[in-house]
């Protein structure tokens, strides 16, 4: 079976879905590999890094879909998909669930890898933690960048430097990282979620983790991710929070519920009531923003604080976001193969939850949930 690598056509992806190093696991399980000409060039891996692994340097872009299997960063170019090809990519298949309509409709079997379950077997295939882990130590230094003071405290002959205080709301993997990278550079730090079972967790890493009197039960699903509020709960918490908020030179906020709108936990006041030279990363930009004032990839001053919408930070670090997604993308892929070929197990979880179109339809519960599509499961075999 035929691997295809297109060049990433999304604006201002920089990340290749393979690398090099993946080339050999590959063709030892059969596969044969091609990559589009230039596809890693932009993440700092040439042509003749891949040619030198094996695999093979297309200049047609159609000849690279013509592969039975296409991976991809972010899955597009619908149109140049066929029947009965596999997809395997980030699809964004329920905050985007038309997208998932469009590869149905081509008769693609296709797997979102944002939907990878958090269980223990599929660690080594969970990009959203790889691309968060990003996203959480790129933060800290756009943050150190954009601050008019250092971080860490200095003693030095022309006087003490205060250390600057950072406050990361939010604490998965990009929390977590934003911490332990802002107390790398000697800021003091503190932290909180709507979670309470990672406070334990935020202290290993070295901040004081912030406790806000909030009835917080169902604040967790399944999966460990964080689960929508109601609006009373999130007026009670900003309304706690801004006394935190005021007294931070830096803001990092990472909340995100899958599929749905960011919620809104910094408002414009509480913006107003930080110091001049204060800095806002806010990283689910892309979802709405966690602060009021946050614009998608642009840089908003209100009375001197910066707040920062980027959406795509694992871009911004293309070599490394690359290996790690390849690394990913690999190990689900071959998590697939048996006996040479692409088999689908209906009973297995990791398999079951990151199929969401097959045979003509969207099959994934909750993408079809999203499209207000009747319940239906439809799991075969490639």
């Amino acid at each position: 079976m035929r691997i295809g690598v297109p060049t990433e056509q999304f604006p201002g992806e920089h990340r290749v879905a393979l690398v090099p190093a993946s080339i050999a696991p590959l063709k030892k399980a059969g596969f044969d590999v091609v990559i589009e000409r230039g596809a890693g060039d932009r993440a700092g891996f040439p042509d003749t890094a891949y040619q030198e692994k094996g695999a093979h340097i297309f200049a047609s872009r159609g000849e690279v879909f013509t592969a039975d299997i296409v991976l991809q960063v972010r899955a597009g170019e619908f149109a140049s998909m066929r029947q009965g090809q596999v997809v395997i990519a980030m699809a964004d298949p329920l905050g985007a669930p038309e997208t998932v309509r469009e590869m149905a409709a081509r008769g693609v079997t296709a797997f979102a890898l944002e939907l990878i379950p958090r269980i223990t077997r599929a660690q080594s295939m969970d990009v959203l933690s790889s691309m968060a882990t990003i996203a959480g130590y790129k933060a800290v230094l756009l943050a150190a960048g954009t601050l008019p003071r250092m971080f860490p405290l200095l003693t030095t002959a022309a006087g003490t430097v205060t250390p600057a205080h950072v406050f990361i709301v939010g604490v998965g993997v990009a929390g977590l990282q934003a911490i332990a990278t802002a107390r790398k550079l000697g800021a003091v730090v503190e932290a909180y979620d709507v979670r309470p079972a990672v406070k334990e967790q935020v202290q290993s890493v070295g901040a004081k983790f912030v406790e806000l009197p909030l009835e917080t039960g169902q604040s967790e699903d399944k999966g460990g991710y964080a689960k929508a509020q109601d609006e009373a709960f999130y007026q009670r918490q900003r309304e706690m929070m801004a006394r935190v908020v005021a007294t931070n030179d830096v803001v990092i906020t990472t909340a995100v519920v899958p599929g749905k709108k960011a919620p809104v936990l910094v408002t414009a006041d509480m913006v107003r009531g930080m110091a001049p030279g204060s800095v806002i990363v806010d990283l689910a930009a892309e979802r709405g923003g966690n602060c009021e004032l946050t614009r998608a990839d642009q840089v908003v001053v209100e009375r001197g604080v910066t707040i920062l919408g980027p959406t795509n930070l694992p871009s911004t670090v293309p070599y490394h976001a690359s290996q790690m997604y390849a690394k990913n993308i690999t190990t689900f892929l071959l998590h697939l193969v048996k006996d040479g070929a692409v088999t689908l197990d209906p009973n297995d979880e990791i398999t079951r939850d990151t199929l969401i179109a097959q045979g003509g339809e969207v099959v994934n519960a909750r993408v079809r949930q999203a499209l207000g599509l009747p319940d239906q499961s439809v799991v075969g075999s490639q």
